[in-house]
């Protein structure tokens, strides 16, 4: 799979405005409750995904639905502020942004997310959209992304299947990164990682990288053996976004023409990096995959 790719790497999908509270422990009914931090963020999987890929050096575009209200603005300044285009997006004025109200415990290292739903994602014929998909180096989708591009040919694609994709098949995927938990719901709780992989595989997918938070991931490619790449200890203030930061950087350093093994380790790093901020993007760090090839000559 290693070799570069120029061009742009446009993900498609999700994109809200957060407002996350850090606590000790959460609310209680009718209490009144002090937050050790709050901050307001943009998220969604696509367009944190574009965000790690363009800190990581990569030419980003992100594609999606928003309305025409405040939170829409709000997540275009923001992705613009990191160098993605944002040319492809739709503003839909009959429509609500999709946006989340987010509590992080500090007692029990989790999370509750109250959303408003992200509007369906779609496209008109001759929109901008379809010009970007005809230069695009590689299309990265999420759940909601996916049927935009599902069945449209000659593309390479990636995709986040952390969430389930209803009629989802792996089938002429390129690079397919569910979390292992979602293998294990397609295929059976029962069986080890690397079986798992292997009917991915047999799905169609040409490469598989299960991602398994602090068991870190594992990865197959086409006439492969299955390899684990440990995790990288991470200082964790919120693991919010994390799954997320890790496609934008693992589709970067896949691009770049890193070897998959190195892309995934790469992207566990920039995950765990993300993980020291509550929210799933200010920590994301602005390491390059053109500085880890520089520093590795070898890959």
């Amino acid at each position: 799979m290693p070799q570069p790719s120029s061009g742009t790497l446009l993900f498609v999908g999700c994109a809200t405005l957060d407002s996350i509270a850090l606590v000790q422990d959460y609310p209680a009914a009718d209490s009144r409750t002090v937050a050790a931090d709050f901050v307001t963020a943009g998220g969604g999987p696509a367009a944190t995904a574009a965000v790690a890929a363009a800190r990581a050096g990569a030419k980003a575009a992100f594609a999606g639905v928003l309305g025409t209200d405040e939170e829409g603005d709000r997540i275009i300044t923001g992705l613009e502020a990191e160098g993605v285009d944002t040319s492809a997006v739709i503003r839909d004025p009959e429509v609500a942004t999709g946006a989340s109200v987010i509590i992080v415990s500090k007692a029990s290292e989790s999370r509750a997310i109250v959303t408003r739903p992200v509007p369906p994602v779609r496209f008109p014929a001759g929109s901008r959209f379809y010009e970007l998909l005809r230069t695009a180096a590689w299309v990265h989708v999420d759940h909601l992304g996916w049927n935009a591009v599902a069945n449209l040919p000659g593309l390479r694609i990636s995709v986040d299947a952390g969430n389930p994709i209803p009629s989802f098949s792996p089938k002429g995927v390129e690079l397919y990164v569910p979390t292992i938990e979602r293998l294990r719901a397609e295929y059976g709780d029962d069986l080890a990682p690397e079986i798992l992989l292997q009917r991915a595989m047999d799905g169609g997918a040409s490469a598989v990288v299960a991602t398994a938070g602090s068991d870190g991931a594992w990865v197959l490619e086409r006439d492969g053996v299955p390899f684990h790449v440990p995790s990288t200890p991470a200082d964790i203030v919120s693991t919010l976004g994390a799954g997320d930061v890790y496609h934008g950087a693992i589709l970067a350093a896949v691009a770049a023409g890193l070897p998959l093994v190195e892309a995934a380790s790469f992207a566990g790093r920039t995950a765990s990096a993300s993980c020291a901020g509550l929210d799933g993007r200010s920590m994301i760090p602005r390491q390059t995959v053109t500085s880890v090839l520089t520093a590795n000559p070898t890959l």
